[in-house]
């Protein structure tokens, strides 16, 4: 019996993962299924199965390579379009394995200081909240940091996940100067020996370079209170951006020192390829994922359930 009860939650991700790549996995199903149906396997085929696994933002290198995966040893053959799913799925798989890496909080290292940055909208305030409730459902004592002190909104919806989670949350009024919040807010959970500070940052790209000047004068002052901090910076992307994601990375990575990626919105885009393309290119660690509005829709990452669920394949 216990085999069941521990299955559960595994299930029920599974299951909330494979439908929230739903758009991106039945696109890339439907039209390789179209391509290999009646024909045997050329050099055409090989071109149109690229160009599919392309719209799916697996990115050039990753798509071409895929397809040669696909063609070895199948030349002038029948192939059948399960087969191709399970060449895109282990092809996916090592390309992803060896970024899916666990966030790990060293509790030696307390208060453990996690800088969050990205773009507005690109859900990073709501994913602050769903990664408070999950260090707090750990054990852990937890402070919040409304970092984003231009967007009334975004204050707002820190202090209700402070409340959820019944963690303390600093926060300024709007138009507040970010730094020393972050400065005050490290202090204080230096103080009230919090294990883990979540610290929010503003996410406006009208104009980049006063958007990178602020963030890297919030990483110079954490340093003043803690020179090992900020201990992780993690990237909150929309996967719904597509190639954009890249850029992003590139841009935020240059100012604050990127450790890990968070992707979310996978379930509102057929483009959930773009994970892939970012893994090959940019090789830093992904630790979470979401596939929808709900606490338990951020989920850390693996390489071989998001494989598969990409590739459509039932688990």
């Amino acid at each position: 019996m216990s085999d069941s009860t521990e299955e559960k939650p595994k299930q029920s991700w599974w299951r909330r993962l494979s439908s929230g790549l739903k758009r991106t996995s039945s696109s890339l199903g439907s039209a390789v299924a179209d391509l290999v149906t009646k024909r045997k396997l050329d050099r055409a085929m090989l071109d149109e199965i690229e160009d599919v696994l392309l719209r799916a933002d697996l990115g050039t290198s990753g798509a071409a390579r895929i397809a040669e995966a696909v063609g070895a040893g199948r030349y002038d053959k029948a192939i059948s379009a399960d087969e191709v799913k399970s060449v895109v799925a282990a092809e996916v798989e090592k390309v992803l394995t060896p970024v899916a890496q666990p966030l790990a909080i060293d509790a030696a290292r307390a208060p453990f200081v996690i800088l969050v940055v990205g773009v507005n909208g690109s859900g990073k305030t709501t994913t602050i909240g769903k990664l408070a409730a999950k260090f707090a459902a750990d054990g852990r004592k937890v402070m919040l940091a409304a970092g984003d002190t231009f967007r009334a909104a975004a204050i707002e919806q820190l202090k209700i996940w402070g409340e959820r989670t019944k963690s303390p949350v600093i926060a300024g009024a709007q138009g507040s100067d970010s730094a020393s919040l972050a400065f005050n807010a490290l202090t204080a959970a230096k103080e009230q020996r919090i294990d883990v500070l979540l610290i929010d940052t503003a996410g406006r790209l009208q104009n980049k370079a006063e958007l990178m000047n602020e963030l890297e004068k919030v990483v110079r002052v954490v340093k003043k209170v803690d020179a090992t901090a900020p201990h992780a910076v993690l990237l909150v992307l929309d996967a719904t951006v597509g190639q954009n994601a890249l850029s992003q990375v590139e841009a935020f990575h240059r100012t604050a020192g990127v450790t890990g990626l968070v992707m979310t919105k996978l379930d509102g885009t057929a483009r959930g390829g773009i994970l892939v393309a970012l893994a090959e290119k940019h090789q830093l660690p992904v630790h979470f994922i979401g596939v929808g509005e709900g606490v338990d829709d951020l989920a850390p990452f693996t390489a071989r359930d998001f494989a598969k669920a990409i590739a459509g394949i039932e688990a």
